[in-house]
């Protein structure tokens, strides 16, 4: 049953929503490289002969609608910069921002940041109103943020994993950030817990009580009734864009994405999307610690990592200003962000992606196992079952090579294989050769089908392949048989495998 896998300790089976789509699924994806990573690893006793890499999970990241998140002074500058169609079509020169002014691109983050100062005075006179607070006790929020200073921000979800209090560990380095007079830190705080996550609810409450604080409520305020108009400002005033989950939790993750179509930079811990995008020079990573098992200590290590960026990298950076006043390094590492990270977070470039990897292949194969009132889907049917029922009686008997001896040499493998009541037409032998890692496991490995090259015997059949030695070092290889049959998706996808 599609559904079901591994009984509980006391032998009862339970029905599992992701077992069943995972096998009845066309293909399956997740939707950051990361992810998919995880997905293969989670799911991979559903193909317990394939190796991890290779189970039947793909990913394709998230991407976001930039026409709702990009707010129009920066929207108007892309215009300017870049082709027509920008927001659609992921292969426009982005790199032409490179020749943006510096003076121009910082007005427009100056601009975003003003609008969002704007918006959150008046939203936390509101909420100080509805909450009773008299006029003399809501005045402070006329002045709350200032546009001129750093500012990062954090909203979200408030699921546990995400950490939003990981800050609030060592209240007075926050402190010491908030209240310098030279170059100070301001810190907007949104977002919601889900009614049942307690948790995640006593993390705002942490913020909250923090925020009240006369000294920093200035400089470190969280805005309540958190939704997409309140994510829009926030998006377009952020200079750092602060995401800390505990790796690797995080499927995706897409706020980053549209601060970073905005010009704000991130500070994340490589999960989700920023594992794949983060290159050094267009924002910050913060460390991880995945092998410590003890997550209050894990916690304490990843906070400090997070306070050095801020104090080391991300304060200084942002003010140090020229004779304009303009600070040249802040705006060549938002145009690096921009550049790099631009064509690839747009769901536009998502969108293309599932109609050419997922979509466009996967109605190709319902039309042709659909052909002819479905005769191709039930041969398949029966052709499973036959390999299935054989599959026991395939082996492979001898693996015979010719090695290189010098780099760039080619090696020959030849394989004698029994293949029992199925026919060479049925399976293919591949041949896989990779470098040796320090686990003594392939690495990058390479997978060819080998050739037929006679009956070695009545019941056993040769299959010779090549390969070329192009890495010095440990190099490795083997054999294997998988299913064949042109209506497979995928050679592994019937988790049969017969190892050599």
């Amino acid at each position: 049953r599609p559904g079901n896998h591994e009984p509980d300790p006391e032998g009862e089976e339970t029905f599992n929503m992701a077992y069943m789509g995972l096998h009845l699924a066309c293909r399956s994806n997740g939707v950051s490289r990361l992810h998919g990573e995880v997905s293969r690893s989670m799911f991979s006793s559903l193909w317990p002969s394939v190796p991890e890499e290779e189970v039947p999970i793909g990913s394709i990241t998230n991407g976001v609608h930039t026409a709702t998140w990009v707010f129009p002074e920066m929207s108007d500058l892309l215009n300017r910069t870049l082709a027509p169609g920008w927001s659609h079509d992921h292969y426009t020169e982005w790199a032409n921002l490179g020749d943006v002014p510096n003076h121009e691109l910082w007005r427009v983050r100056e601009q975003g940041r003003e609008r969002l100062v704007t918006f959150a005075r008046a939203h936390l006179r509101t909420s100080l109103a509805a909450r009773g607070a008299s006029l003399s006790d809501a005045r402070w929020s006329d002045e709350a943020l200032d546009p001129h200073t750093l500012t990062i921000c954090f909203a979200r979800r408030f699921a546990t994993y995400k950490r939003a209090n990981l800050l609030l560990s060592q209240p007075e380095r926050l402190r010491s950030l908030l209240c310098s007079t030279d170059r100070p830190v301001q810190f907007v705080f949104a977002g919601k817990a889900h009614p049942a996550d307690d948790l995640g609810k006593e993390m705002i409450r942490q913020i909250v009580m923090f925020s009240a604080d006369p000294e920093i409520r200035d400089r470190f305020v969280f805005l309540d009734d958190y939704d997409i108009s309140l994510a829009r400002m926030l998006y377009q005033g952020a200079d750092v864009w602060l995401n800390n989950p505990r790796r690797p939790l995080e499927a995706c993750g897409t706020s980053g994405m549209k601060a970073a179509l905005n010009g704000g930079l991130n500070c994340s811990v490589l999960d989700g999307w920023w594992d794949e995008c983060f290159n050094g020079e267009n924002g910050w990573a913060i460390s991880s610690v995945e092998d410590v098992e003890d997550l209050g200590k894990r916690d304490q290590i990843e906070a400090d990592s997070l306070f050095a960026i801020l104090e080391q990298q991300v304060v200084p950076l942002f003010y140090d200003r020229g004779d304009d006043q303009v600070p040249h390094e802040w705006v060549h590492r938002v145009k690096s962000s921009l550049c790099s990270l631009g064509p690839y977070v747009t769901a536009g470039r998502m969108v293309q992606d599932y109609v050419q990897e997922l979509y466009e292949p996967t109605a190709a194969h319902a039309d042709a196992v659909a052909a002819s009132n479905f005769a191709p889907a039930r041969d398949l049917v029966k052709w499973k079952g036959r390999v299935i029922g054989a599959w026991t009686d395939v082996h492979i008997d001898t693996v015979d090579a010719t090695p290189a001896t010098e780099l760039g040499q080619t090696a020959t493998v030849e394989a004698v294989v029994a293949l029992g009541a199925l026919r060479a037409g049925d399976v293919a032998v591949q041949l896989l050769h990779g470098p040796v890692g320090q686990g003594d496991e392939m690495t990058e490995v390479v997978t060819l089908n080998m050739s037929a090259a006679g009956s070695f015997d009545a019941q056993h059949l040769s299959y010779r392949g090549s390969f070329n030695c192009i890495r010095a070092g440990r190099y490795g290889f083997t054999v294997r048989i998988v299913p064949k049959h042109p209506h497979l998706v995928t050679p592994v996808e019937m988790g049969l495998i017969a190892w050599g």
